[in-house]
This record gives C-alpha cells, sequence and structure tokens, in this order.
C-alpha cells in the first residue's frame, strides 16, 4: 500500500496495471474509509464491512456498544459479507488447481481484517498523539496487512496461489 507523497521504488517487473477483478489494497482502503472508488462490488463489501467495524470496535458516537445480541447480529452481518465475497470471487476469478499452493485463508477473511485494521489505524489517528507508539503500531499492521494482500491477489492471478473454498 503506497501512502500518498511518498518516493516509490521502481521495480522493472512492477506491479500489474490491473488484476482485473480482485482491486488492490489502496482502493479497498480507500473503500473503507467510505470515498467514492470504482472497482466493483469487493469494494462495496469492504465499506460494509469497515462500517461493521467501526460499530463493534470504535462504536458510533463515541461510545462501544457491549450489548452481546448486538455484538452477535454484527459479527453475524460480517460472516455474511464475508461469505458473500467468496461466493462472488469463486464464481468471478479464475483459480488455477493444479500446481497451485493453497492459501490458509479466503479473500473475504483477509478483507474482513484489513477493514477491520483499516478502523483501528484510523481510530487511531485520531484520537492519540502523534508520537504515540499505539499509533504508529496500528499503521505498521495495516500497511503489513495491505502488502500481504497485495501479494495474494498476484499469486492468485497468477495461478501460484489459490483460494480454499469453505
Amino acid at each position: 500500500m503506497a501512502f500518498p507523497d511518498t518516493l516509490r521504488c521502481v521495480d522493472t517487473a512492477g506491479p500489474p496495471a490491473s488484476t482485473g477483478l480482485l482491486p488492490l489494497s489502496d482502493l479497498l482502503v480507500r473503500a473503507c474509509r467510505g470515498h467514492r472508488v470504482v472497482g466493483g462490488p469487493l469494494l462495496w463489501f469492504a465499506r460494509d464491512l469497515a462500517v461493521l467495524h467501526e460499530k463493534r470496535v470504535v462504536g458510533r458516537g463515541g461510545s462501544v456498544d457491549t450489548d452481546p445480541v448486538v455484538m452477535r447480529e454484527i459479527d453475524c452481518r460480517r460472516s455474511e459479507l464475508v461469505l458473500a465475497i467468496d461466493d462472488w470471487v469463486l464464481r468471478g476469478v479464475p483459480q488455477h488447481r493444479l500446481g497451485a499452493t493453497l492459501h490458509t485463508e479466503t479473500i473475504g477473511a483477509v478483507i474482513d481484517r484489513l477493514a477491520e485494521s483499516s478502523v483501528r489505524a484510523h481510530h487511531a489517528l485520531m484520537t492519540l498523539a502523534a508520537n504515540d507508539e499505539m499509533l504508529h503500531c496500528a499503521w505498521h499492521h495495516l500497511a503489513e496487512l495491505a502488502d500481504a494482500y497485495d501479494d495474494l491477489v498476484r499469486d492468485v492471478i497468477a495461478g501460484r496461489r489459490r483460494l480454499p473454498e469453505w
């Protein structure tokens, strides 16, 4: 994931200009923040997951609702969205089954974790001091997840990785 106004190393192989149906992490993170981005239903699903994580992790209006019924409803909706992502990927993204290494998580599970990390990082940015170690850890975690997601997308498209079907 590249941050605005940062120098980027030039890689002669470079990332693909487009990964087809799977958006790269920069679009996913922007979608999680509510920015209007073009790129298909995975971005809408990512935004919906981020909204649910906002309710679960940081709360709306400054307080987290700890009612177990509400928390179960949020987690149930998250599970539905993860399944919808996985179903969409299964139907739309060609998978190479022979010789490709099986990944341990589905794309839906990875996008769910990316949405949660995005919410936590932005919440830390708004609530912690600039020199707070937790702020830096939250953004470092988001960057690592984003890089891992981008690597997974490139590997799936290239046929080096395949996704579980659960």
